[in-house]
């Protein structure tokens, strides 16, 4: 810019000076009037000149001080005072300086923080300009739609595989209208989105934001509740039915049946015997899924603990002319609820005698694991559960053969109140089996030192 200012008024002052200049050298013989006439030229020409030089040379310093207010890493330049025009904008651009610096930094630490927040987000989150291109994109989104490289930049259609979620992005873009729609993806496993699209529009542009939350949590405890009340409702119904239907036929004349009348009050109070142990057995799941134990943990002897569910089920094993095996029990401590531990002792043994065959047996083990656990081992030699039903056979309700599951009494909630009871107490229960072999129960459980006294 000084070249330029200094050429102009270069060429302003030669314009201005050689005229008058050249009219004296040839208007007049005097050889002074001519020496005057160029020395006056040449003066004018050098003044201008100088005049210029500075001038860009201040303008200069300006420019150079209003390229350095975004960036105030590098010291300002220091201006020379001044009280003309010059003088006036370079304290005006000195006192936007910081002004300017502090609004770049809060804008910085701005987008820093939205940037963070952004990326540590749950829930997907994909930014597109009109053209569609994604512009941003955080790491749970781009877990969802899959890591192809970089994605700012690209393409939607290149990022974002399922054409529901393009359109829906689309129409935002088109249409600069809010959506929320519900959608499944397809990831290595299916999920469940609920994606809140909205635009994104300034002076010059326009785009959309879309959000994606994970609802497949949701929607699987959507479907356990759902699954529970229709178990329940069923397990419920089953054996009031039958209740009402031997009262009922003992109202119309069964009374005086003789042969037949103590039958069906047995049958009666066998169901209401089979709807108390499912009241029971849903309090105590109930309790348990809670995470309230009611009381506080205390070392417990696992001698005690599985002697006592032993010498419970006895007379159910004798019934079912199922042997009783246990090896010696070591005197170990674990730190637990007492009442707890027992009753899922007391289920796995239970469950053990009923899918038993006749003459079966039931073996109890308990090992010293290192030191620092215990584990209980509960093993028959029964009908055995096929590997199909392995993975469930802990849920609420869930039975491997029903009609023989009814046929025994059992509730469906046993393994369950079992799972549920040895994870409170810090174990971890499993269960190994064979179809028409048998199966094995492995209960593990930390291990605390005996109690003084």
């Amino acid at each position: 810019m000084g070249d330029s200012i200094a050429r102009k008024a270069l060429l302003i002052a030669v314009a201005v000076a050689v005229p008058p200049a050249v009219v004296i050298h040839l208007s007049t013989a005097s050889s002074a009037a001519r020496l005057a006439s160029l020395v006056f030229g040449a003066l004018l020409i050098l003044v201008s000149w100088l005049l210029a030089r500075s001038l860009a040379w201040r303008i200069n310093r300006l420019t150079g001080l209003a390229d350095r207010l975004l960036d105030m890493s590098v010291p300002l330049p220091e201006l020379p005072a001044s009280d003309d025009e010059l003088g006036n904008l370079a304290r005006s651009l000195s006192r936007m300086a910081p002004q300017i610096d502090e609004l770049v930094n809060r804008l910085r630490n701005e987008l820093t923080r939205c940037e963070a927040i952004l990326a540590s987000m749950t829930d997907g989150v994909l930014a597109v300009d009109a053209r569609l291109n994604v512009t941003f994109c955080n790491n749970a989104f781009i877990k969802v739609a899959g890591d192809h490289g970089p994605a700012e930049g690209v393409p939607l259609i290149r990022i974002v595989r399922d054409p529901v979620l393009y359109q829906i992005v689309k129409q935002v873009v088109d249409s600069g209208v809010a959506q929320r729609q519900r959608l499944q993806l397809s990831t290595p496993e299916t999920l469940s989105f609920e994606v809140h699209a909205v635009p994104l529009a300034t002076t010059s542009s326009r785009g959309a934001m879309a959000i994606l939350h994970d609802v497949t949590p949701a929607e699987k405890l959507e479907r356990v509740k759902r699954d529970f009340i229709a178990n329940v409702s069923h397990e419920i119904r089953t054996p009031l039915a039958t209740i009402r239907g031997y009262a009922e036929t003992l109202l119309d004349g069964g009374l005086e049946d003789e042969g037949n009348r103590r039958k069906f009050v047995e049958i009666i109070q066998a169901n209401g015997v089979r709807l108390n142990n499912i009241a029971a057995d849903l309090l105590t799941l109930s309790e348990l899924e809670s995470g309230r134990p009611g009381a506080q943990p205390a070392p417990i002897s696992i001698n005690n603990a599985l002697c006592s569910a032993i010498r419970a089920i006895e007379p159910a094993a004798h019934l079912m002319n199922v042997r009783l095996l246990a090896d010696p029990i070591p005197d170990l401590y674990l730190l637990g609820f007492g009442i707890r531990l027992e009753h899922a002792l007391l289920n796995l043994l239970d469950n053990a005698v009923k899918f038993n065959k006749p003459k079966g047996e039931v073996h109890v083990q308990v090992h010293d694991r290192s030191g620092d656990q215990i584990e209980v081992r509960v093993s028959d030699n029964g009908v055995g559960i096929p590997a199909e039903d392995l993975s469930r056979i802990f849920e609420r309700f869930y039975r491997v053969d029903k009609a023989r599951s009814r046929q025994v009494g059992g509730t469906g909630l046993g393994l369950s109140i079992v799972k549920h009871a040895v994870e409170q107490m810090g174990g971890t229960v499993a269960v190994e089996s064979e179809l028409g072999r048998g199966s094995t129960f492995i209960v593990v459980l930390p291990q605390c030192s005996r109690p003084r006294g």
